[in-house]
């Protein structure tokens, strides 16, 4: 489906974008002011100018980040309609080799904060419930029944992702839009009460505030808490392929006036406030909640909730999308994808959806608080904005704009978000370090899978690659040759040919070095997976030959692909044209039936010991093949779980080959050797005797 196809605006789409990608934003308003005030030293110290300072610095780093950065920038580079950091690179990857650090970085990142999001939202939407008591009755009393809570939460939401994200932004886009009007009516009744509040809109309260003011006990650091409040718009570039560019820039105003409206009655419930003192010792209060009459506390902790789980969405569908483009970037082992609605942007990965959903409750069982998670939530984000701004940099420029201007937008979104950094390393210590653990075991991850395959596709190393042209001579002879018994009427090796007909190395190994397979057809087979849902097209190069096939199939996204199936119809469409010799079978239950038996042959690589490189490329490949093994499985990716799959082990051989140097000995040598090793092997056999008998070791 094309861009243009996919970004048609309409109330609907209107709604599962709010829906889907909203979500983490949409929820900053539960904890951005009650964090700023807490790492100030509570509720006492809000003065009015520290207030004021606060709103402003959240209404210019919400207008330049997420508005400009994002919004107005950022949604112009995107790929094919998609959009994250790795769609990105794509776009600007020739620029430059070092551009593949930023975008491995970034992406690690990024993958990161996904799996503190959905943990530190609901944890913190739940708290809200805690110790509250509605006519008599009192929800949730401890902390362990908060994290109860959250993990069943969080794991219906896991559940539900195989649905996709159409259905669950059908569901979510009126609640998210209900939570949104929620947000700014309620922040809009409380404004009234100081509408001065409006003057912190001028940037001078928030300059006048990070560096000025003495009421800011943390000085520059208040960014650390301030920048939770634009955390979203990451997940928001690489959510725009689910709903399209057009749907975000209609959406965006509605949800940017509301989390302001709402900022701005947080601010004016804080000043009048701050001189309560039942509050300023309660560690707990949220000024989000308290700020909300008492009949309107539990619709607003219901709706917390619900957008709470929504925020994780948005994270979770991001999360896909990054690891689709990253595998297809080779950043990745290959997963399953699975396409559940006719939108190609729409996906679902079993695989990520498993690994989010443990990650989640190892994050809630280690933290368990919000508090805690708060500590460490939005450090590792900062690393992906800084890396994004360097690849939209080379983005601009490729897109012609003046350097002057492609300059000032790096010069000062680099400036901005180096001083969110700075101002986020302060929480490593109380938990970024989870976040910086997990964001370097993805970043292994990818740098040995990625500069694994570049090992091996370097021109240095013996080529992992040839010419299946320059066999295809022997593969007929072979087929043929009725010497050799029948391995099966058609071997077939999934293949990705490449121009020129160059396959790996390890399949032809495998079909005449490790033990010579005969068959009546060789069928070497690529599946390309196309934006049209429902392509099922094929095109097949006979290479002047009719024992040896290469096969072009083309597959729609929503199409299974059921290779065996496919390719048995292809078989005996070929048979009917003459282009192969018929496969006639003596023993079957269907009557007349020409297409004979398929053996599909996955190949796995081994290191082989003849492999003579440097012991870091020897190490990096070591770890991608076992990666590769582990994760990896081809049966499952083309439908083959009910075909007659065979897994060799293949040796893999790079670098340049030393020829085995082995000395002959005539008979006489050999005996001589041979009596030699015998004498060793009897004086090893002498009895040791007592050393404590000294006169019986000297006779010895």
């Amino acid at each position: 489906m094309n861009e243009k196809k996919r970004s048609t605006i309409s109330v609907a789409g209107l709604l599962i974008t709010i829906g889907i990608v909203y979500g983490d934003i949409g929820t900053s308003p539960l904890y951005v002011m009650k964090t700023i005030i807490g790492d100030n030293g509570g509720l006492t110290t809000a003065t009015r100018e520290m207030i004021m300072g606060s709103i402003s610095l959240i209404f210019w780093t919400v207008m330049l980040l997420t508005t400009v950065k994002y919004v107005l920038i950022a949604l112009q580079a995107l790929n094919h309609g998609e959009g994250g950091i790795f769609s990105l690179y794509a776009l600007v990857r020739r620029r430059a080799k070092w551009l593949i650090y930023p975008a491995l970085i970034g992406g690690a990142a990024l993958l990161a904060d996904g799996m503190l999001t959905p943990a530190v939202t609901v944890t913190t939407a739940i708290e809200g419930l805690k110790g509250i008591d509605f006519n008599g009755m009192t929800f949730v009393t401890t902390q362990q029944e908060v994290i109860i809570i959250t993990i069943v939460i969080l794991s219906v939401l896991f559940m539900i992702q195989r649905f996709g994200t159409g259905v669950i932004g059908r569901a979510f886009g009126p609640i998210m839009f209900i939570w949104f009007l929620f947000l700014g009516v309620t922040g809009f009744l409380h404004m009234l009460g100081d509408l001065s509040i409006l003057k912190s809109l001028n940037p001078y309260y928030a300059v006048k505030l990070l560096f000025f003011s003495p009421d800011n006990h943390v000085g520059v650091f208040i960014l650390g808490s301030v920048f939770l409040a634009t955390t979203g718009a990451e997940a928001l570039y690489s959510d725009v392929g689910h709903v399209g560019r057009v749907n975000i820039y209609g959406s965006w105003p509605f949800v940017f006036v509301s989390l302001m409206l709402n900022y701005l009655g947080q601010g004016v419930w804080v000043m009048n406030n701050a001189n309560n003192a039942a509050l300023g010792h309660d560690a707990t209060f949220n000024p989000f909640f308290e700020m909300l009459p008492g009949q309107w506390r539990l619709i607003g902790i219901v709706l917390a909730t619900l957008a709470a789980i929504i925020a994780s969405q948005a994270l979770i569908t991001g999360s896909y999308t990054l690891v689709s483009e990253a595998v297809r970037l080779k950043f990745f082992p290959r997963m399953k994808i699975i396409y559940p609605s006719e939108k190609h942007g729409q996906i679902y990965i079993p695989l990520v959806n498993s690994i989010l959903w443990v990650a989640c409750i190892i994050i809630i069982l280690f933290f368990r608080t919000s508090a805690h998670m708060e500590a460490a939530y939005g450090l590792a984000i900062t690393v992906t904005m800084l890396m994004t701004t360097l690849l939209l940099y080379q983005f601009l420029r490729q897109s012609n704009v003046k350097m002057i201007w492609a300059g000032a937008m790096v010069v000062f979104f680099g400036a901005v978000e180096t001083m969110f950094l700075i101002s986020s390393l302060v929480k490593f210590v109380h938990g970024g370090y989870v976040t910086a653990i997990i964001a370097g075991l993805i970043l292994l991850v990818m740098y040995i899978w990625y500069y694994g395959n570049r090992i091996r596709d370097t021109e240095e190393f013996q080529s992992a690659y040839i010419s299946l042209n320059d066999y295809k001579d022997q593969l007929v002879k072979l087929s043929n040759d009725d010497s050799m018994p029948i391995f099966s009427d058609n071997v077939v090796y999934m293949a990705k040919v490449k121009p020129g007909s160059m396959i790996k190395r390890e399949m032809l190994y495998s079909i005449l070095d490790k033990r010579p397979k005969r068959a009546k057809a060789y069928w070497f087979v690529t599946v390309n997976v196309t934006d049209d849902p429902y392509t099922a097209e094929y095109s097949v190069d006979t290479m002047g030959t009719r024992n040896v096939i290469n096969v072009q199939l083309y597959l729609g996204f929503r199409r299974e692909q059921r290779v065996n199936v496919y390719l048995r119809a292809i078989v005996h469409e070929m048979i009917a044209r003459g282009q192969i010799d018929p496969q006639p079978q003596k023993y079957t239950t269907i009557r007349g039936r020409d297409v004979g038996d398929f053996s599909f042959v996955i190949v796995q690589d081994v290191i082989s010991p003849q492999t003579q490189i440097g012991a870091f490329e020897r190490a990096i490949i070591s770890l991608r093949v076992g990666l590769q093994n582990i994760t990896s499985n081809p049966a499952s990716w083309f439908g083959l779980e009910f075909a007659d799959v065979i897994v060799e082990k293949v040796p893999l051989i790079l670098g340049k080959t030393k020829p085995l140097s082995l000395r002959y000995l005539n008979r006489e040598k050999a005996r001589a050797l041979h009596s030699h090793l015998h004498k060793e092997q009897e004086l090893k056999h002498i009895k040791v005797p007592d050393l404590e008998n000294k006169d019986e070791f000297e006779n010895q």
